[in-house]
């Protein structure tokens, strides 16, 4: 299984739009990456733990897939349309990591 992890940086005095993320972005998504996605999540973050403070991440998401195949064939079409909706909701640019799950 791989999850590809989309990080907001919690930066101050930056836009994020979290109705319009949750509400029309992710949805987008997962229509665009149809049954090759097998799992979808949405985090906003709320604290840093060590030490307490801010958090690092305004808000993240992950996505799994079977395979980093999988996930390519999915996103790689939509790619241009996925990313250029991203100045709707954010003024942030994401970070994004794609790991194989082990546990």
């Amino acid at each position: 299984m791989v999850r590809v992890t989309v990080l907001y940086p919690n930066t101050p005095g930056s836009r994020f739009d979290m109705d319009y993320y949750v509400r029309k972005h992710c949805p987008m998504v997962m229509e665009r990456l149809g049954a090759a996605c097998k799992g979808f999540g949405v985090e906003e973050g709320a604290a840093g733990i060590m030490p307490p403070g801010k958090a690092a991440y305004r808000t993240t998401a992950w996505f799994l897939f079977d395979s980093m195949e999988s996930f390519q064939a999915a996103f790689g079409p939509h790619a241009e349309e996925i990313t250029g909706d991203i100045p709707n909701y954010t003024d942030l640019q994401p970070v994004i990591q794609a790991g194989v799950v082990r546990a």
